[in-house]
């Protein structure tokens, strides 16, 4: 009997050691895995598909009511619809033609004042040139229906008066820094600053 060997529980191999667990459903298991499974690997493809499905059915569904409404209005139209439309559009033509009326009236009147404009700058030109040819200087402040004769007697001449004695002397010039003039350049102090 010396062939028999005695072992211990932890030294039998894991292969041939069976642990029980709790006790499950197997149909419901392989279905669970396989649906997770599923969406874990091709998840984000099912969910682009169903984006584009939806998209297409909505595309769909919107041609299908363009194409109603266009058999629709292509049905024969009653003659109390054809006298409506007749006389909308007679009412939008006549809107249209005053309107055309009213821009034609305003335009003819803006052309009228550019015309009158021309002609005042084209009169007031010959006028400068009849004076220059005069002698004359041309003041573009005055009234052209103003004679000279009429300017010349108007205008007064303003003398000042005798008692007051006048700001500066005659031969005043304020350019040449002459005349008794109290304003001359100097030139700046040299040597140090009196600072405090």
């Amino acid at each position: 009997m010396e062939d028999v060997e005695i072992t211990d529980v932890d030294d039998v191999d894991s292969e041939y050691h069976v642990e029980k667990g709790p006790l499950r459903n197997q149909d419901l298991t392989v279905l669970s895995l396989t649906v997770g499974e599923l969406l874990s690997q091709y998840g984000w493809y099912m969910l682009l598909g169903t984006v584009l499905l939806y998209l297409v059915i909505q595309q769909l569904s919107k041609r299908r009511s363009s194409q109603r409404e266009s058999h629709n209005s292509s049905a024969p139209q009653t003659p109390q619809d054809a006298a409506l439309v007749a006389r909308r559009q007679e009412a939008m033509e006549a809107a249209r033609i005053k309107m055309q009326q009213e821009l034609d009236a305003k335009a003819d009147l803006f052309r009228e004042k550019q015309r009158q404009q021309e002609e005042e700058k084209r009169r007031q030109k010959i006028e400068i040139w009849e004076s220059m040819q005069q002698g004359k200087s041309y003041k573009g402040g005055s009234k052209p229906s103003q004679n000279t004769e009429e300017a010349s007697s108007s205008t007064t001449v303003l003398k000042p008066k005798s008692d007051k004695k006048p700001l500066r002397s005659t031969d005043y010039n304020p350019l040449t820094g002459q005349g008794g003039g109290t304003c001359a350049w100097r030139p700046g102090r040299r040597g140090p600053s009196s600072g405090g």
